[in-house]
């Protein structure tokens, strides 16, 4: 595979020959619904949700081996035809030989440009794919033909694009069936499909959207004629890379026409014209879907003419790297680049959920309850206005037990009763809202949010899962009542105390947090009885502090004395060593709460003293560091590390056993970031992960080490292949974790090492097979698994903004702390960053000019905006300093000195 290459500081690249690599994908989407995947080959589908796909649904297999294709067709009058955009059976056969064509891609943010020479037949293309800016559910595909030969050529140009206009559970659930509900017809601008009916899993209804192929030439013709349905245009024995409608140069309908019971193409005709040397033609394609008439006359109207496309390309390219308005210079470009792409890998997933690009993560399309909380960590740093309601709205899926919501729905702090089934519990789930609450405070100084009010999630499902109110009924609204009836509404603090109060006091026989149903990783979803994960213990250990601090810094700062919680949570707030000692008391205490939050609260409050309550937080927090400490090391010769977890029938899962070394990257991270761990500890870890862990040719960190058996009395990602996915794949989230892990505890080497193999394995394109971006894993071949939808790519900005640059946020106030080494600086000794902090735009300049490595530089000089500033405030600049700067980009100069 011959690598990319970026093209400017704007993440555009250029691929040769990209076809010759499998299963690359490329997304374009919109903000108003509708997103889809495109190949080199104009493959991957077009959807707005799992029941809205206008083009046929495609798995990351379809894309290699399906012949449903976004296709245009050059008929020449001597009886040759050319796929312009390569999906052709001569294509597909003259690949791998001297005859294959010259193609590129070119790319950037939700735009496709796929270039192709044909030198025999005397013709190029240039086609751009790309959904515009606005509110019309559409993708453009222009198409730019050129004779580069050296003679005139006659040439008749047929669009040839399958729609398929249906739930894409129907791709294997009533296929046939649900053609028959189509109704197809023309007129002069395309072709469209209305069916009457929609059969999915919301039963038989009757459907009101009209999916379209429509198009004109680049001066705004018409097409000359049609041919709407597949089999007719593929032919007996034919398929679509090679129809007889094309092969045969069969006529095509013309004017409107009308057909039912059939799968559908938008196969539109031109006129023949006549190409003379060097000349280019220009056509219009428009795919998409609308629900009333005014919405398509509206599209038709709007894309008439090539002017009108490259203006609507032009806006949609400012309108993404507008979004994208965090930048980073280095002594690397290829990482600014690729950090460009991590940028906007979050924004993506806001966009398709995890599940509707190729790789379905979560099958049916959404986000999880992990996802509303660590995407914020990317918005806040890139557009942080709207973040602040977007995280008091998702408080309202908290149950009061602590559990959460797994439903969500498509609307901001939405979420949807599960009305069959006993919830799943992750015992993870109520770590995230913290951590990213947290991060949201530090970086605006607003602790107002947390008092800041919302309703608490209810359905049927209470006891955190193990039990079920018979007396919720379907119609009932999924929110918490009190004794009298009405909405019980508690602060975001009360919300954030539940979650991880509850979380403390459910443990297992080892006295620490139960695994439920998993933790972060879920494929750890085999212990549901008796797993225990420590690492997620250690996790909470952190949030118990954070807490803590919280508390503190509302007294100091707001004068809140006292806190105010749910009269139920007062036994909660204990600080009592042989409680917590006691596993088993400590599930009583915890079923005892839960019975009174059901079927209703009491509605009461009670008033505790904010100084008592921190110190039982920080109690609980350091009760289990040492619990840790004292039980979970394991001790090698010249390395340790800690125990992750214990398996469904009670036993420590890591260590040496006749299989091994297990050892599991997880506990490490949390322990380490927790302050669980000592600083030689940590050492200790690093020497491990290094030794047992570490695989460079792969990517760096694995996830575990290989169990060598089928462990299932843990989880189903033993099943798995080793090397592959949760089982032993560099798992690019948690070996971004553990990077940001080691950089807070000031182990920035050993902190790079773990991002930066993340990075030279992303861009060794030899190997990752993948566009720029962070890849959800890295298999056992080192090959990019699961592109762009990941929560490691909001890990990676926060990582390398706040600990690899320093740049962050405490309580609103700016702070500079770098942690870049001599490598990261250019060639003149300069780094610098650009971003958006306190409402303003910021450009942050680290002066290196000796070189120094870290660890031997200090922060000297600072100069905000040409000022110099004093010794005692040089490494921060506070939120009412910054509150007072006029508009415009405030300039930060760091001269970093010898210690």
């Amino acid at each position: 595979m011959a690598g990319y290459e970026f093209l400017d500081r704007f993440g555009t690249f250029r691929m040769e020959n990209p076809e010759n690599t499998g299963y690359l994908y490329f997304p374009i989407a919109g903000e108003n619904g509708v997103k889809g995947a495109v190949t080199p080959l104009l493959g991957g589908d077009l959807k707005v949700d799992q029941n809205t796909f206008v083009l046929q649904p495609t798995s990351v297999e379809d894309l290699m081996e399906s012949k449903i294709t976004r296709n245009f067709w050059c008929c020449l009058d001597n009886g040759a035809c050319w796929s312009a955009t390569g999906a052709s059976a001569k294509a597909e056969a003259e690949k791998f030989t001297e005859e294959q064509e010259k193609s590129s891609i070119t790319a950037g943010p939700m735009w496709q440009q796929v270039e192709r020479r044909n030198e025999k037949l005397g013709l190029s293309s240039c086609v751009t794919n790309f959904v515009p800016v606005g509110t019309e559910n559409t993708e453009l595909m222009y198409v730019q033909i050129t004779n580069i030969g050296s003679s005139r050529l006659m040439v008749t140009p047929v669009a040839a694009i399958p729609l398929y206009g249906r739930s894409a559970d129907n791709l294997r659930d009533h296929r046939h069936v649900t053609s028959l509900l189509h109704r197809i017809h023309t007129t002069q601008d395309g072709v469209f499909v209305k069916p009457t009916l929609s059969f999915d899993e919301r039963g038989h209804q009757f459907n009101h959207l009209t999916y379209f192929v429509t198009g004109c030439t680049g001066e705004g013709a018409k097409p000359a004629g049609f041919c709407p349905v597949l089999e007719d245009f593929t032919g007996e024995g034919g398929s679509c890379y090679w129809p007889e409608k094309i092969v045969k140069n069969l006529p095509f309908e013309e004017g409107y026409k009308e057909y039912a019971g059939y799968e559908a193409i938008g196969a539109l005709k031109f006129e023949e014209i006549c190409l003379q040397p060097g000349e280019t033609a220009s056509y219009l394609l428009r795919i998409g879907v609308a629900e009333k008439e005014e919405e398509l006359a509206a599209i038709q109207e709007r894309f008439t003419t090539s002017e009108a496309v490259e203006e609507a390309l032009e806006r949609t390219k400012e309108y993404w790297l507008d979004k994208i308005n965090v930048s980073y210079e280095t002594g690397d470009s290829v990482f600014d680049n690729f950090m460009f792409w991590v940028n906007f890998q979050p924004i993506l997933r806001r966009i398709y959920g995890c599940s509707f690009l190729p790789h379905h993560d979560y099958g049916k399309g959404g986000r999880g309850w992990r996802d509303l909380w660590q995407d914020c960590l990317a918005l806040l740093i890139m557009n942080p206005d709207g973040v602040r309601q977007m995280l008091i709205d998702n408080f309202g899926g908290v149950r009061m037990d602590g559990s959460n919501a797994t439903i969500i729905g498509s609307k901001q702090g939405e979420f949807i009763a599960d009305r069959n089934n006993i919830t799943r519990v992750w015992m993870d789930h109520g770590f995230w809202p913290l951590f990213t609450t947290r991060f949201y405070i530090d970086q605006t100084g607003d602790l107002s949010i947390l008092l800041k009010e919302n309703s608490y999630f209810k359905d049927r499902q209470e006891m955190r899962g193990t039990a079920v109110d018979d007396s919720f009924l379907k119609e009932d609204k999924p929110v918490l009542k009190d004794a009298a009836g009405n909405v019980y509404t508690g602060t975001v603090l009360e919300h954030l105390l539940v979650q991880n109060l509850t979380a403390f006091y459910e443990t297992g026989a080892h006295n620490h947090m139960r695994l439920r149903g998993a933790d972060w990783n879920d494929a750890l979803d085999m212990a549901a009885q008796n797993g225990e994960s420590v690492a997620f213990t250690a996790a909470y250990a952190q949030n118990l502090d954070t807490l803590a601090q919280l508390l503190e810094m509302l007294a100091e700062r707001k004068g809140m004395n006292y806190l105010e919680v749910a009269k139920e949570m007062e036994p909660l707030f204990v600080k009592d060593t042989a409680l917590f000692d006691d596993s088993q008391k400590k599930q009583e205490l915890l079923a005892a709460y839960c019975r009174t939050c059901y079927p209703a609260v009491s509605g009461q409050k009670a008033y505790l003293d904010v100084k008592q309550a921190a110190d039982c937080l920080r109690g609980m927090a350091e009760w289990i560091r040492e619990h840790i400490r004292k039980t979970e090391w394991i001790q090698k010769e010249d390395c340790g590390w800690f125990n992750s977890y214990y398996d469904n029938h009670g036993r420590k899962v890591e260590g040496e056993n006749e299989n091994g070394i297990r050892m599991m990257l997880t506990g490490q991270v949390f322990t380490v970031m927790s302050k669980t761990a000592t600083d030689a500890q940590v050492e200790s870890i690093v020497k491990a992960a290094d030794q047992y862990l570490y695989h460079e040719k792969t990517g760096g960190y694995k996830l575990n080490t290989d169990f060598g058996e089928v462990k299932a009395d843990l989880g189903r990602m033993f099943g798995f292949a080793y090397g592959h996915k949760e089982n032993g794949a560099v798992f690019s989230h948690m070996t971004t974790m553990f990077g940001n892990a080691l950089y807070q505890r000031g182990f920035a080497k050993e902190g790079y090492k773990a991002i930066h193999s993340l990075y030279k394995q992303a861009v060794n394109t030899e190997v990752s097979r993948i566009y720029p971006g962070i890849p959800e894993y890295f298999n056992d071949r080192g090959r990019g698994m699961y592109n762009y939808l990941t929560g490691a790519a909001s890990w990676m900005m926060m990582t390398v903004i706040t600990r690899m640059f320093g740049v962050r946020g405490s309580f609103g106030d700016l702070i500079l702390d770098p942690a870049l080494l001599a490598e990261q600086f250019d060639e003149n000794g300069r780094a610098a960053l650009n971003l958006t902090f306190g409402k303003h735009r910021w450009q942050i300049i680290y002066s290196n000019t000796e070189r120094l490595e870290y660890g031997s530089y200090a922060i000297g000089e600072v100069y905000v905006n040409g000022s110099r500033r004093s010794q005692d405030e040089k490494d921060r600049i506070t939120a009412r300093e910054i509150q007072a700067m006029d508009e415009g980009i405030q300039t930060v100069v760091v001269e970093l000195c010898r210690k």
